[in-house]
């Protein structure tokens, strides 16, 4: 269940509830990152640094969700991720407060522990067991709606809810025999995908640069957007842009299992990802969902 996020209308209001009553904010800092939200890293007049993520008055629901998300991440006590402060708005601009994570160096096994951890993570009992595939509220991949209607089955599941809804936002890319590819895909999506033993957390957005390095030299988790799927579905996004390296994918094999033909699913997995690429950033991507296509 998640926790519920406090909301200031104010930075300031925020900061003096959090940190004390003479507590302010006196300095904040440009982070570069992410392509979505400004970032900031506010320093308070005790020295104490906080992270800001910062958008239009409507990103309040996007802030909550990816709350929710590292709250989840959090409460299976596996893998590190950043601490919610608040949330808010100040001056028309929504906000988002957390922990700063000043990064250290990289532990000498650090692939092999994040793999470890990530597989705790996806092996880790549900907070709601008879939640089903799905998650208690929708929210957002990159800056799409990502849709997360329960359902008993993940086929079902990543049939209706993820390839269905991207598919037909772009459906203004395709033609006629993509569509005919389309509707042949997702009448037979159970000839490919396979159902997980049970539900699991995943990220659901874990490419390398939602992994930072933090302050243990550890692998932290950033920016999710959680559901309870199939592993795999993971694992396949870690080798969408570039992959991890093969230590990573060894120690995952070992600590979770990995099924031999997981390699045949990885790609479908990913039209889901491409495809959201396809809708938020233009037809730069249909050559690669359209090689998708053909394949299945």
């Amino acid at each position: 269940m998640t926790t519920t996020l406090k909301e200031y209308t104010s930075l300031d209001e925020a900061v003096r509830d959090i940190f004390g009553s003479s507590r302010k904010a006196v300095r904040k800092g440009t982070v570069c990152g992410g392509d979505i939200n400004d970032a900031y890293a506010v320093t308070l007049d005790d020295g104490t640094v906080i992270f800001m993520k910062s958008n239009t008055s409507s990103s309040v629901s996007n802030f909550r969700a990816e709350a929710a998300g590292l709250g989840c991440i959090r409460r299976t006590g596996t893998i590190r991720c950043p601490q919610v402060l608040a949330a808010g708005t100040d001056h028309g601009r929504a906000f988002l407060l957390m922990e700063f994570i000043s990064g250290a160096k990289k532990i000498r096994n650090y692939w092999e522990v994040f793999a470890a951890e990530l597989a705790s993570m996806h092996m880790a009992a549900p907070a709601e067991p008879a939640a089903g595939f799905g998650f208690e509220s929708d929210n957002f991949i990159g800056s799409s709606v990502q849709i997360n209607t329960c359902h008993d089955t993940w086929i079902s599941f990543f049939r209706d809810c993820r390839l269905r809804p991207q598919f037909r936002q772009a459906m203004k890319y395709f033609d006629s025999e993509d569509k005919k590819r389309i509707t042949r895909l997702l009448s037979n999506l159970d000839r490919y995908l396979t159902e997980p033993e049970h539900p699991a957390l995943v990220h659901g957005d874990l490419w390398s640069g939602n992994v930072i390095t933090g302050p243990d030299g550890k692998a932290w988790l950033i920016d999710p957007a959680v559901y309870y799927g199939h592993p795999e579905a993971d694992l396949a996004m870690t080798e969408l842009f570039g992959g991890f390296p093969p230590a990573f994918y060894d120690a995952y094999r070992s600590a979770a299992g990995l099924s031999p033909d997981y390699s045949e699913r990885r790609d479908l997995y990913n039209l889901y990802q491409l495809l959201n690429h396809l809708n938020m950033f233009g037809s730069i991507y249909l050559s690669s969902v359209r090689s998708i296509l053909r394949r299945y």
